[in-house]
């Protein structure tokens, strides 16, 4: 019986690290954006949208755990490796990291003001204000 607790306690407190990553966009903008995409995105390897218009790519803080899945489900990368993949970009002037908001509403906010940027939320909070182009 204890067990069965344990077992269910583990899978209430695990639910939070399954959330869906909502990858978004302003409404007006039209771009076919993939996994491949959204990661060179993020990463700083591709600078324009598919219609030539300047992407700008909108990251979260790392105490947000969206920040935490979506680095790992889209960039397949850890936060130290992130870090260090930052440093060295930093170092050689070939590279910024994207900018960090403090929490979803601040990415809506942005995203929703701004037909350039991307950006990423906990799926469950998504509303009218942004289109969603990927999901993880």
């Amino acid at each position: 019986m204890k067990q069965l607790i344990n077992v269910i306690l583990l899978a209430v407190f695990s639910f939070p690290c399954l959330a869906e990553v909502a990858v978004i966009v302003h409404p007006s903008n039209s771009a076919d954006l993939d996994r491949s995409k959204i990661s060179k995105i993020f990463l700083g390897k591709q600078k324009k949208f598919s219609g030539g218009a300047t992407v700008i790519p909108i990251s979260q803080n790392a105490d947000q755990d969206v920040k935490n899945q979506f680095d790992k489900k889209v960039l397949s990368k850890s936060a130290s490796q992130l870090k260090a993949y930052w440093s060295k970009l930093l170092f050689t002037g070939k590279g910024q990291p994207p900018k960090e908001m403090m929490n979803d509403q601040e990415v809506i906010s942005l995203v929703s003001s701004n037909p350039n940027i991307i950006g990423y939320i906990d799926a469950k909070n998504v509303d009218d204000s942004v289109k969603v182009v990927a999901t993880f």
